[in-house]
């Protein structure tokens, strides 16, 4: 059992809260953040309230980043990974038509906000020499036309990228997680064939669960194709 401090961003429904679930199984301390409270609390209070600190916010605001840190370390005494994972879509229509102030907010949430989430919990992870584990995507491997969700996630690719070499030396470890189409709420349909969100949850605990001269950079993973 892990007695280490885990901090989810995202963690009120789909891959965040699958991840905590598995965290929580395997038993981290868990910080969860989200913007939905009643979520949160009703997750908490799922998993154990001694053992988790719900936190709403808006990942896009520096200030409450900062002050979900603190109450963290308050509350637990560290911080040890960070599994950054806000994130939302944005709309049909391509570069041509789609709505951008959907964009707008889109791109705030899903880079600007991993940023911010990354450099709030960054004092307390080098004190830990802990791990920033990144929910990217495989739309950020690939190309996928008119997608600014894609150039999104191209975006987390490189923020983890770039991030190991800041690090590199320091006893931290930056890992990236890229899934294919997972079904959660994210979809207003579900899709024809996708993983689980618990699926997503199992690569991250892997990731985090490797001894520390072990540093998994990246797990592309995607949903087996139907039988033909």
């Amino acid at each position: 059992m892990h007695n280490g401090v885990l901090l989810i961003t995202g963690a009120s429904s789909g891959i965040g809260a699958a991840t905590a679930r598995a965290a929580a199984r395997e038993g981290y301390k868990l910080v969860l953040a989200a913007r939905s409270s009643d979520k949160l609390n009703a997750l908490a209070q799922e998993l154990g309230p001694e053992n988790v600190l719900p936190y709403t916010l808006d990942v896009t605001n520096m200030e409450q980043q900062q002050a979900m840190v603190e109450q963290a370390i308050e509350t637990f005494g560290r911080l040890d990974a960070v599994f950054v994972n806000a994130g939302r879509g944005g709309s049909p229509g391509g570069f041509s038509d789609a709505d951008h102030t959907a964009w707008r907010e889109m791109i705030l949430t899903n880079v600007y906000g991993a940023g911010l989430t990354i450099q709030a919990c960054l004092p307390a992870l080098k004190r830990s020499k802990g791990q920033v584990v990144l929910t990217g995507s495989a739309a950020g491997r690939t190309t996928i036309p008119g997608s600014m969700y894609s150039a999104t996630k191209w975006a987390i690719t490189g923020i983890g990228y770039n991030l190991r070499e800041e690090l590199r030396g320091t006893g931290m470890r930056v890992t990236l997680i890229e899934p294919g189409m997972v079904d959660t709420p994210f979809f207003d349909e579900p899709p024809e064939y996708a993983l689980e969100d618990r699926d997503v949850a199992n690569a991250v605990i892997y990731a985090l669960s490797q001894p520390a001269h072990v540093d998994v950079n990246e797990i592309l993973i995607r949903p087996t194709p139907p039988v033909e």
